[in-house]
């Protein structure tokens, strides 16, 4: 096959949570990140691999950063990430813990001061997170009217607060995406306009659009919202300054992307029009990955097999030759 000739300076990457959270990117209980037989981080020969053997050029990866992380591990998985010349954005990950909850507050910031330190040490210029809300809280009800409001001003408190203590401003982190999830997996941030109201008034806080709205095709899908009232928003969101990260994610299955119904490409073109898009992701999960048990429990058709006789490489590196293609087009047809 002939490798494909990116002709739009969108960034393409992998989110590689096809590994499994458990085996692959979850560290054990002293921080160590897990390995092959040979020895090697399992994520960063991943990574190799997947570089090695796409037709387009994947320049950058996107992974979780636990609290507790071995600083050797992180060291040795990103100067692999760096070595094979890939672009590295941390996932802050947040857990044990409600960031809308004013008790939690000390213990949410802790977390996300840790990981920001982490990103300033190895120059990652890009940081996300679902940080607004416990994953998962089956007996939780949204918050609505004033509970709604005040959930968006603790979350504005909570992250700012992170942002000055990790002392953003004097540092290589330009953005940070705030991802919202489906509902069931969130209760109260389920869908663009909800997270949409939360980083807009912390970028009034902070002064400056520093955080973004991540684009996840999947949790847009799988939303309340339709497709044309996604596209509206994306550039509300855009024209704000505050257009982030787009991961090209299947709702539901969130596997092979084409399970997406028309998701992927609607709101790609609808970021790529805004003339404001600088990264796509491709992200893969793996449908028998025990970390995600409970979110199989809440839908079984996460747990659907997607794959179709290919390995989930081969199912991510046709994400990324997809999602290269699109974009090409995009630019033939005079969008990017």
């Amino acid at each position: 096959m002939t490798a494909i000739e990116l002709k739009s300076k969108v960034k393409i990457g992998v989110v590689p949570t096809h590994l499994k959270f458990v085996g692959g990117l979850v560290p054990d209980e002293d921080g160590k990140l897990p390995r092959n037989e040979e020895g090697k981080l399992v994520v960063a020969a991943n990574m190799e691999h997947l570089v090695a053997n796409t037709q387009a050029n994947i320049s950058c990866v996107q992974v979780p950063y636990f609290p507790g992380l071995n600083a050797n591990d992180v060291s040795e998985m990103v100067d692999s990430f760096k070595h094979n010349g890939l672009e590295v954005h941390f996932i802050m990950m947040v857990g044990g813990a409600d960031p809308m909850e004013i008790s939690d507050e000390d213990a949410v910031v802790a977390m996300l001061v840790g990981a920001l330190n982490a990103a300033k040490e190895h120059g990652v210029e890009h940081v996300s997170s679902t940080s607004v809300e416990a994953w998962m809280q089956p007996d939780a009800q949204p918050k609505v009217g004033a509970e709604f409001e005040a959930a968006i001003s603790q979350n504005v408190k909570v992250h700012t607060r992170a942002a000055q203590e990790a002392d953003v401003e004097n540092s290589c982190i330009k953005a940070w995406h705030i991802e919202f999830l489906r509902g069931g997996e969130f209760q109260t941030f389920t869908s663009i306009e909800k997270i949409w109201k939360f980083v807009s008034a912390a970028n009034e806080e902070m002064g400056r659009p520093f955080f973004k709205v991540m684009v996840d095709a999947a949790h847009c899908g799988d939303s309340e919202l339709s497709i044309p009232e996604n596209e509206a928003m994306v550039a509300e969101i855009a024209e704000a300054g505050a257009l982030g990260i787009f991961h090209a994610s299947a709702k539901t299955t969130r596997g092979c992307l084409s399970t997406d119904d028309g998701w992927i490409g609607a709101l790609l073109t609808a970021c790529a029009n805004t003339g404001h898009l600088e990264f796509a992701f491709v992200e893969l999960f793996h449908h028998e990955d025990p970390a995600l048990e409970a979110l199989r429990a809440l839908d079984p058709r996460h747990g659907v097999d997607t794959t179709d006789g290919r390995t989930y490489d081969e199912a991510v590196l046709d994400g990324v030759t997809d999602v290269a293609r699109r974009l090409n087009n995009l630019v033939t047809r005079g969008v990017l």
